[in-house]
């Protein structure tokens, strides 16, 4: 569709087949003459009646026919009685029917549709309809009418129908006018519009560059991308810095304003070492709420299990396990203490640990819930215990607002029903979801934390899981034994060597950790490619798309995931006759593609195979493109097990999968990885992105390029710089929960 000419069409809504409201999709009948014709799109507060202009074109689909895919969509209002009756008995204003339509247009004819909507006090005078009736007829004209302006309005600056449309939902009707007030409220939500974009509307809006509705907008907006990058706050100077040069004003301005917002707590300010961050309102909430609610948590711990030593004991001899001093000291810490942070790299006993303490658990007749950050970890911890784990998202049965944010069902008033909840992979846990994690727990509920503390942070805002170490505020215990088993992998002793600051050993060639020597870039993305398209399924049989994983450290250069990706697609999944493909957002997708989402989307359906159905598909999913449908503008895609249908607007948030970051493979792993070693910033170059990445592979891990990088990696301790107050506020002498109390 993308290369065929737009068509118009004009005619009146005679149905409406079907309306999502909360995003404005709808499915109507239009007469065009004598004709009837089907038409999809995103059309909000279309009612029957309404005279409308499409832009568009014509589409094939499978189960319903012929039908007008609209782009674009300008209404009109019925101006003839007859039309007006006929809008109006067809319940588009809610509350009139087809007798209370009759007597509004007997009495105000042509001018019934404005009337009701400007002057309801004539209308409260009709028999039957009493005041607040014909208030509300009004609020639903204006309301309809709002939306269509915003649509058109926004439609200016190249803002979809779909955020109009949430936009709308948020500001209600006189959006308009509170736009061009102030532009700024734009990107102050969830409605993909950036500041750039809101900036350019102010200009065309003759908003001064230093006012205050700019100044302040600009500051939120630093704080909120640094959340993005993983920061809860940010140093009081450098935040006016940062600000000052993204708004291009002069620092002294900036800290004025950023003066005036902490006052009236717009911004919250706090002492944190000696040095003054500065929060969002909802970041400082969220960071001192987890570290209240531990402290509670901690001083009101449930009661001991009684007779660990001797459970202990049990599971040993039922399974045939000596477990190690430091099993045994976190397993009587998880049955004794409210809660407790397990840690350890790969190879220590976690998952023995852990199944002991559920088994115990499980023996004293204790409800356990488990849970994991992602599908894909969720689905391995219900592997290696044996019990059902979910995501934590539906742990706590999330629903979604008009706003497309999360709503958690689980929570102060609905509490989980459970006497332990583990947690899995918390390491990728942010700080917004472990809050509401704590809001669900009961009192007296155990907390185990599970996590490797060495692999890279959350990819949202926050350090839980270190934040919660460094606190010494928690009972922790530390997994450091390889066992022998686990010796026996190159990849478990390597990852261990790597985490030491030790140099792994590379020569091995029987093992499962492999080095390949190459000395240029371009030899080393040849080899890549050759090992994923061809050597490694004809060695072990892998496949490309189910089994092995490029990791990159950098989406940039020439052995960047973008590269790569662009190579291991054109090699892997090239262009053929009868394969479909569209490009969107200058990205070419074909069928077969293997693809990940890289943003958080909670309006798209799936469905499994058992016919279960649900909605969203989160930032990390990795699936595989199985049809592309141009006349519709609809992918269908497998993600694991189970299958969305994507709007190509929707798919606008996928990119390519064959490689991916480092970042973007937590809480995923790969029977084989494949890893680029070749010089690069040391930003992104460092001890425990490379550490992650390793402990990524679970049969095959093979590094391709210069020891000399492998090197420059394990000696390169920085890690990753996060601004974070939860340990600060842990370990503050704060507390008015105390036993004693």
């Amino acid at each position: 569709m993308d290369d065929e000419k737009l068509l118009r069409l004009s005619g009146a809504v005679e149905n409406i087949v079907y309306r999502n409201e909360d995003n404005g999709y709808t499915v109507l009948e239009l007469a065009d003459g004598d004709e009837y014709i089907t038409a999809v799109g995103i059309m909000p507060m279309i009612s029957v009646g309404d005279c409308v202009e499409l832009t568009g074109n014509y589409t094939e689909h499978r189960s319903y026919g012929r039908q007008f895919a609209a782009a674009a969509c300008e209404v009109s209002r019925p101006t003839e009685t007859a039309d007006i009756l006929r809008y109006l008995s067809s319940g588009a204003v809610k509350g009139v029917g087809p007798s209370t339509a009759q007597r509004l247009v007997r009495e105000f004819g042509e001018a019934t549709l404005e009337v009701m909507e400007t002057d309801p006090g004539r209308v409260a005078l009709i028999k039957g309809i009493s005041r607040a009736k014909a208030m509300d007829f009004s609020e639903q004209l204006k309301a309809n009418t709002g939306v269509r302006t915003l649509m058109l309005y926004l439609g200016e600056y190249g803002i979809s129908n779909t955020a109009a449309v949430k936009i709308f939902n948020v500001f209600g009707a006189g959006c308009v006018e509170r736009i061009k007030e102030n532009p700024y409220i734009l990107c102050q939500g969830d409605f993909g519009v950036s500041f750039q974009n809101a900036d350019f509307i102010a200009k065309r809006e003759n908003m001064e560059p230093e006012s205050e509705v700019r100044l302040r907008a600009g500051i939120v907006y630093v704080l909120r991308h640094n959340e993005g990058n993983g920061h809860t706050c940010l140093p009081k100077d450098r935040l006016c810095d940062i600000a000052a040069q993204f708004l291009a004003v002069e620092p002294g301005t900036v800290e004025r304003c950023m003066g005036d917002m902490i006052f009236d707590r717009t911004l919250i300010a706090d002492q944190i070492d000696g040095t003054e961050f500065v929060f969002t309102q909802q970041m400082h909430l969220t960071e001192t709420y987890i570290a209240s609610r531990i402290k509670l948590m901690l001083s009101f711990s449930s009661d001991p299990i009684k007779g660990v030593e001797e459970a202990i004991k049990e599971c040993e001899s039922e399974d045939g396990i000596d477990y190690a001093d430091l099993q045994r000291q976190a397993i009587t810490a998880a049955l004794t203490e409210g809660m407790l942070v397990l840690t350890g790299g790969p190879g220590t006993g976690k998952t023995t640990t852990l199944n002991a303490i559920i088994k115990i658990l499980k023996n004293k007749g204790k409800k356990v819930l488990l849970a994991a950050p992602t599908g894909r970890a969720a689905q391995r911890m219900s592997e290696v215990t044996g019990n059902e784990a979910k995501t934590i998202h539906r742990l706590l049965e999330v629903t979604w607002d008009k706003q497309d944010k999360p709503v958690f069902q689980k929570n102060e008033r609905d509490l989980l029903k459970c006497e332990a909840l583990i947690i899995d992979e918390v390491s990728m846990v942010d700080v917004s979801i472990f809050e509401s994690v704590l809001r669900a727990l009961p009192l007296g509920c155990r907390l185990i934390l599970v996590g490797d503390s060495d692999q890279l942070p959350s990819v949202g805002a926050g350090n839980v899981l270190g934040d919660l170490i460094d606190s010494e505020c928690i009972p922790v215990v530390r997994l450091n034994e390889i066992f022998r088993q686990a010796q026996q992998s190159l990849i478990v002793t390597n990852a261990h060597r790597i985490v030491q600051g030790i140099m792994p050993e590379l020569n091995s060639r029987d093992k499962d950790f492999f080095f390949l020597y190459r000395n240029n870039k371009t030899q080393v993305g040849e080899v890549i490619v050759d090992l994923c398209a061809n050597r490694l399924p004809t060695a072990y049989g892998y496949s490309p798309y189910d089994n092995i994983q490029v990791l990159s450290p950098s989406k940039k250069g020439e052995l960047g995931t973008a590269e790569l990706n662009r190579k291991l697609q054109e090699r892997l999944n090239p262009p053929r006759e009868g394969k479909y493909e569209v490009t969107i957002g200058g990205k070419t997708f074909r069928s077969g593609d293997k693809v990940m989402q890289i943003k958080n989307n909670y309006d798209i359906r799936w469905f499994r195979d058992n016919g279960e159905t649900g909605e969203g598909i989160f930032n990390g999913d990795i699936g595989i493109v199985e049809s592309i449908d141009k006349k519709l503008k609809m992918m269908k895609i497998r993600f694991d097990d189970k299958t969305a249908a994507m709007t190509f607007e929707s798919a606008s948030e996928l990119d390519f999968a064959y490689a991916v970051t480092v970042h973007k493979s937590q809480g995923n792993e790969f029977d084989a990885v494949i890893i680029p070693m070749f010089p690069g910033p040391s930003q992104l170059y460092y001890r425990n992105l490379l550490y992650t990445a390793v402990t990524r592979a679970k049969k095959t891990l093979i590094l391709v390029g210069n020891p000399a990088t492998v090197e420059q990696m394990v000696n390169n301790d920085r890690r990753t710089k996060r601004y974070t107050a939860l340990r600060a506020f842990l370990q503050r002498d704060d507390s008015i929960y105390t036993k004693e109390s």
